[in-house]
């Protein structure tokens, strides 16, 4: 079965809002991972508009599933990430001011730079995953990285899911079958909800984990957390 990895950024961002220290966003870690959730992902950024560096570090003392730490591997955020050693870091090429990750890497241009890093992290035992677009270049590039997995960026898949969404997995298919040839594993995250997680699940070979925040937390707000998390995890079975 595909792994859900509940993203909690948008906990710390309500939190943020009002300042002090409700909701608590290591409270919801613990309160999500006793719902089901089997891993709990975070993404710091410079400004910290969300999580904040001192989140994480709290974190890594509770999350008892699998923690992923991912975001743009500046200096600062590979300090994070080698000292709280998460099972998993995914590297994400976010713009300094992006609101939101927006676009993979081009693991063919920054082959070199993407290399040193994967091979820094799997040298303290953490696993890496690559957040790529469903281009089977990409793909390819990223596997000459070393890395462990990637991680295909699904809002294009979101976006034209209503429409057709034969067409719009299309390529996201073609994408595992190059990851599963190449022996990559396969992780995938951004925009997948209740409407179109179960598809995706369904016709993508080899799905590790998804990492799902925005939308599932939006659910919370009227299902709850607890009736959230196996509303999801259903999709999955």
């Amino acid at each position: 079965m595909t792994r859900l990895s509940v993203n909690i950024n948008k906990i710390a961002t309500l939190r943020n809002s009002r300042g002090g220290n409700n909701p608590d966003v290591v409270q919801v870690a613990i309160d999500a991972e006793r719902f089901g959730a089997q891993g709990i992902t975070v993404h710091p950024r410079p400004d910290e508009r969300h999580i904040r560096y001192a989140d994480v570090l709290a974190l890594k003392n509770v999350v008892t599933t699998e923690f992923n730490i991912e975001g743009n591997p500046d200096d600062r955020f590979i300090e994070l990430v080698k000292r709280v050693k998460p099972e998993q870091v995914t590297l994400v090429p976010d713009a300094v001011d992006a609101i939101t990750s927006n676009a993979g890497w081009d693991t063919i241009t920054h082959r070199g730079h993407l290399t040193d890093l994967v091979n820094m992290f799997k040298a303290d035992g953490i696993r890496v995953s690559i957040f790529v677009d469903a281009d089977e270049r990409m793909v390819e590039g990223a596997k000459a990285t070393g890395t462990d997995r990637i991680e295909l960026y699904t809002e294009p898949y979101a976006t034209h899911y209503p429409d057709d969404r034969e067409a719009a997995i299309a390529p996201f298919v073609k994408a595992a079958q190059k990851a599963q040839e190449l022996g990559l594993g396969l992780n995938a995250g951004h925009d997948l909800s209740l409407e179109n997680l179960q598809y995706f699940a369904q016709h993508i070979p080899g799905l590790l984990e998804v990492s799902i925040g925005h939308a599932l937390i939006a659910d919370a707000l009227y299902f709850g957390l607890e009736n959230t998390i196996q509303m999801y995890l259903r999709q999955l079975a």
